[in-house]
């Protein structure tokens, strides 16, 4: 059936009808009051979504691209960043700051689990000479379904001194980030995850500390220039032609995610991470990642079962039901499937999802227990319901 696709991915997510129809509407001038007055409203909303009073950027890019200018608008040719890599996302960091011409150290991370907060602590305390001037890490990384524990890091980083650059593309609006009472220094995200639009938005929040750190560098990017776009947001505008529509979309997105408001946003991804983590055993298939307490809200990684290469089940879901999932990465291809339930996602969405993987399976030649994995999701929601979750 055409035009019924059902995205279960990390990102593009999918989209609410509201925001759909916002984004439809005529392009306005960008240098016009009307716009001025939707910026100044999209940034509250960002204010509120970061949990800080400080400033927050826009850019007409992906995460990708305030990940670069989070780098290249604070180090230096010559600066140590320690950028923490267990997966994919990692990786980035690290890249993007090899390339500004920073001293990279990294803390390898075995993919599938968390940093370990001792070997931050040790390397840390070992630097008297604060040589490390930024820390690096992804909150919540995407390609393994693994949640860092980021109050922890905050705190350790903190007390050396050096900045903390987050990656929260794939947590910001989904789990708990709360950047100025964890003293997050720059936290980075994006238009297609948990702000359920489009993508084409790059979001950036710096602390007065990261401030201080724009100032010294002498290197900044042309674009993504942090100081010009600061400059600008006291007339409520952007220094380049910003993605107008985007931002009318933002609006609205951001006035139904208030509307939902923080507490209960964070709760049903729990309670959607809690359904698929229930049901994806029950099937016979395992959890990517075996620690419970650092499996993401946002990402479950799944195991193929023995046998089965993971992408021919993406291809027959995809076929059969219409429904994307993702894809492992790197040696991880064809070994795991990865399901998104972040966004605009509900149990329904969910318990859709479970009974398709079923089918699937059993169409695939694998032994399944029709209604198992279902009949543990409902269960979840239940439980949920009399906790008033």
């Amino acid at each position: 059936m055409r035009d019924k696709e059902f995205l279960m991915i990390p990102g593009p997510t999918p989209t609410p009808q509201s925001v759909l129809l916002a984004l439809a509407k005529h392009p306005i001038g960008h240098r016009t009051p009307e716009f001025s007055q939707i910026f100044a409203d999209v940034l509250e909303g960002l204010r509120w979504l970061f949990q800080t009073k400080q400033d927050v950027i826009t850019f007409a890019s992906s995460g990708s691209g305030a990940m670069e200018a989070a780098i290249y608008n604070t180090i230096n040719p010559g600066d140590k960043v320690l950028c923490v890599v267990g997966g994919k996302f990692g990786e980035r960091w690290r890249d993007i700051a090899l390339m500004k011409g920073a001293d990279v150290d990294t803390i390898d991370v075995e993919w599938g689990k968390a940093l370990e907060i001792s070997i931050l602590e040790e390397i840390l305390n070992e630097d008297t000479a604060k040589k490390i001037k930024a820390v690096c890490v992804t909150h919540n990384e995407t390609s393994t379904g693994v949640t860092n524990p980021l109050k922890d890091i905050s705190e350790i980083v903190n007390k050396h001194g050096a900045l903390l650059i987050v990656d929260a593309v794939t947590s910001l609006g989904a789990i708990n980030m709360p950047f100025d009472e964890w003293n997050i220094d720059i936290a980075v995200s994006g238009s297609q995850k948990g702000f359920m639009l489009p993508p084409g938005l790059g979001f950036i929040a710096l602390s007065e500390k990261a401030w201080k750190a724009v100032d010294r560098c002498n290197m900044p990017s042309y674009y993504f220039n942090l100081k010009s776009a600061r400059k600008n947001l006291l007339k409520n505008t952007t220094p380049y032609t910003p993605a107008v529509n985007l931002f009318v979309a933002l609006e609205a997105a951001l006035k139904m995610m208030q509307e939902e408001g923080l507490e209960n946003i964070f709760k049903r991804h729990a309670r959607l991470a809690a359904c698929v983590q229930s049901a994806v055993p029950s099937l016979g298939m395992k959890l990517y990642v075996e620690d419970p307490c650092v499996r993401s809200n946002s990402i479950s990684a799944v195991c193929a079962p023995e046998g089965m290469n993971a992408d021919d089940f993406r291809k027959a879901m995809k076929k059969r039901f219409d429904i994307s999932l993702a894809g492992g990465q790197e040696h991880l291809k064809g070994k795991i499937f990865r399901i998104g339930h972040l966004g605009f996602c509900s149990d329904r969405d969910i318990l859709a999802t479970v009974s398709c993987i079923e089918v699937c399976l059993a169409e695939l030649g694998y032994p399944v227990e029709f209604g198992k994995g279902s009949a543990e999701a409902a269960k979840v929601i239940l439980e949920y319901a009399k906790e008033g979750k």
